[in-house]
């Protein structure tokens, strides 16, 4: 008797379980609204919570510097690879750096196979605005000899499992990356007019500021969900990401879509739980080998 009850109870637990992935298939909006009535979100988290974050560097031994990040199920890895080439004409005393992040179809069926999608593209450009505003890597350490040799530095990101969020997670893989690269100390010989680079001699790029990004989805003009995954982002009327530096400096917001958000108090809101969050992620950063 005690069998075919448990039986019973397994049985419906599973007609339960495929009802609700029914339901959230054919009506996302909806089944999303009813966790937020209740003040969850459908994978447990509450609204303000973030989820668990790794940071490993080190990751690719043929890079120069190399980082795996791990934010919930989204997993980025970061290689960067230098190169030296000649200063720009109207810059010719600066290297400079060259982010590039891949959303591969593999990552997760919404990308398709072929060319970089436009929204790699836009979120590439978007990191080299955060990492150039911040200042991460001052262009002129870069510079080996002023007009005849710089330092090209390319940061590329491959998303290796997308579940919402690549922003976050990439600008914190392109930064704990460039934390561990080593570049061998050059110099450039005016006779030969070639640059000589020591097999020996290694160094760390002079760091300045390291910016971490912390995203929020507005859902429904007035629900804020820190840390967005891949079933909530289509659904949000606004992403707004607050970028800080690892002492708290404020360094951009942005605000990616035009919904209308229904609150005036949601952006400061959003500037205080980034704060909060970006000294923790801060510390990581730091520790993080």
């Amino acid at each position: 008797m005690a069998a075919a009850t448990t039986s019973l109870s397994a049985s419906t637990s599973a007609e339960d379980a495929l009802r609700a992935q029914t339901f959230q298939r054919l009506h996302p909006k909806a089944y999303l609204e009813r966790f937020l009535e209740e003040n969850i979100r459908p994978d447990g988290r509450e609204l303000d919570e973030w989820r668990d974050v790794s940071v490993h560097m080190g990751s690719i031994s043929t890079a120069d510097g190399s980082a795996l990040v791990r934010l919930g199920d989204t997993t980025v890895v970061c290689g960067v690879k230098a190169e030296i080439t000649e200063p720009e004409l109207d810059s010719p005393e600066e290297g400079f750096i060259v982010p590039n992040l891949d959303l591969p179809a593999i990552c997760s069926p919404k990308f398709k196979p072929g060319p970089p999608t436009e929204e790699a593209q836009v979120m590439s450009d978007r990191l080299n605005d955060v990492l150039v505003t911040a200042g991460v890597v001052s262009p002129s350490s870069l510079c080996i000899q002023p007009g005849k040799a710089a330092w090209v530095l390319y940061i590329d990101a491959t998303c290796i499992n997308y579940d919402g969020n690549a922003f976050d997670a990439t600008l914190l893989a392109m930064v704990a990356a460039l934390r561990n690269t080593r570049l061998p100390r050059a110099r450039f010989d005016e006779e030969t007019g070639r640059t000589v680079c020591s097999r020996k001699v290694q160094e760390p790029l002079q760091i300045g500021r390291l910016p971490i990004a912390m995203t929020f989805g507005i859902f429904d003009g007035m629900h804020v969900l820190s840390d967005p995954t891949s079933f909530e982002e289509p659904l949000l009327d606004t992403v707004m990401s607050v970028t800080m530096d690892d002492d708290g400096g404020l360094v951009s917001v942005t605000q990616v879509g035009l919904g209308v958000i229904g609150k005036q108090d949601i952006l400061p809101q959003c500037i205080t739980a980034a704060k909060y969050r970006c000294s923790i992620l801060a510390q990581q950063l730091h520790t993080s080998s």
